[in-house]
């Protein structure tokens, strides 16, 4: 990602945002696009069937540096080409409802994230995220 990225999407997003500008739609329209991506994920197992979860218990040795090693994600396959363009498309959706958000609120993204990378840093396996 761009440095310049994050506050041209929220630069534009300022610009063309003029039917759900109000803090309460924004919200909504956020948790809807949530969900959006979540229906997207799951057609792209039931409708499609280019992905398939395989979900268990997860079993952790104890040994949080040799975790990441043991654990998984349960996905099995890739996305198609139509299932990952349509993901692609709900989850911009959800990062301009994001990006809504923050400038509503005079919340920087760019800030956000490098707060969240230098938390990471610092934490590593132990933020708990």
């Amino acid at each position: 990602m761009e440095q310049q990225d994050l506050p041209a999407l929220q630069a534009a997003v300022a610009r063309n945002l003029v039917r759900h500008r109000s803090i309460l739609d924004i919200m909504s329209k956020l948790d809807e696009s949530g969900a959006k991506i979540n229906r997207a994920v799951a057609r792209s197992v039931t409708m499609c069937g280019c992905i398939r979860v395989n979900a268990g218990k997860q079993t952790f040795n104890g040994d949080l540096a040799h975790s990441l090693e043991s654990v998984d994600d349960h996905v099995l396959g890739e996305l198609c080409d139509g299932c990952r363009e349509n993901l692609e498309t709900e989850i911009g959706r959800h990062l301009y409802y994001l990006a809504a958000l923050g400038n509503v609120l005079g919340i920087d993204l760019e800030e956000v994230v490098r707060t969240e990378l230098r938390r990471l840093a610092a934490l590593g396996l132990f933020t708990l995220a």
